[in-house]
């Protein structure tokens, strides 16, 4: 009964996104869905190579709207609808809310309580299956008006929770990470309004949804190699069947260091760590560079009069 309600939910939040895009309420375009349509369908998904989508997050309506670009019958199947992250603390503050995000394909998270929560355990269990996992990398919404800019006046995308790191690291199978640009959302639900108004999405939106180029695992390991050439290098021999892709050999080139030391295993825990925070970093910095391509230096998309 549970996966019928879970199937209906999500089939009716996908039809009522996708109905809101086609409506005259908002606008939308689209640019790059094959590629995810791509690794959604790809027979690799059959020996549990999962996906990972990573977007920033600027509206309380990026998730479900976003997803009203999928062909409508993606919402008839589990394995071509997303996992997601929630916040307990936003999506779960009733038995009503929590009932319906949890049949949406929403994982309560905790904030405060770190990356070793059930959400991302659960999240990895889905990647191993070949499930796919989308995330807010912020951990929060951050609309453009917000972004920090350095010294040369580009805007710069809050960090990422270390959560993704942790993900793309411990999935048996190095899953595909496709970086995802939002524009146009914050126009839709903005920020900051007044009760009742802040609970309604404002018409006239004009919004843009793109997907990048999938990140590869040269790239994750070249990002790692010019950041410490002796934490991570070579490549996981084809023959080895690790529990992580990366992290077990992480953990055996630092225990090899390290092993002649009395605390090797706690700098191995804390090496461990530090590439689960650059893997992250990758993973933002392809997100902000696709925000670029998109935004410009403000990484903002004006609303067109």
């Amino acid at each position: 009964m549970s996966r019928l309600l879970s199937a209906a939910t999500v089939t009716f939040v996908g039809l009522s996104s996708k109905a809101l895009l086609n409506s005259a309420f908002c606008s939308v375009t689209v640019n790059g869905l094959h590629i995810l349509r791509a690794a959604l369908e790809s027979s690799a998904r059959n020996n549990n190579q999962g996906v990972i989508t990573v977007a920033n997050h600027i509206s309380t309506l990026d998730d479900p709207v976003t997803w009203g670009v999928l062909p409508a019958h993606y919402y008839l199947r589990e394995r071509t609808t997303r996992w997601a992250l929630g916040a307990s603390d936003i999506m779960f503050t009733n038995p009503l809310f929590s009932t319906f995000f949890r049949l949406g394909q929403t994982l309560e998270t905790f904030r405060g309580k770190g990356i070793h929560q059930h959400a991302v355990d659960f999240a990895i269990e889905q990647l191993n299956g070949g499930g796919w996992v989308h995330l807010y990398g912020e951990g929060k919404v951050n609309q453009p008006d917000t972004y920090t800019q350095d010294a040369n006046g580009f805007a710069r995308l809050p960090r990422f929770k270390w959560g993704v790191g942790r993900m793309v690291m411990e999935s048996k199978t190095p899953p595909v990470i496709i970086p995802m640009w939002l524009t146009g959302f914050e126009q839709l639900m903005p920020e900051g309004r007044a009760f009742p108004y802040k609970y309604f999405p404002r018409p006239g939106a004009e919004l843009t949804v793109t997907f990048g180029n999938p990140i590869s695992t040269k790239t994750i390991r070249q990002g790692l190699q010019g950041w410490d050439s002796g934490l991570v290098s070579g490549s996981v021999d084809k023959d080895e069947d690790p529990k992580g892709w990366l992290v077990d050999e992480v953990q055996r080139r630092s225990e090899r260091r390290h092993r002649e030391a009395p605390e090797g295993t706690a700098r191995a825990a804390e090496e461990l760590s530090k590439v689960r925070a650059r893997v992250t970093a990758i993973i933002h910095d392809a997100v902000e560079n696709l925000g670029r391509s998109v935004s410009g230096k403000s990484l903002y998309t004006p609303r067109q009069n």
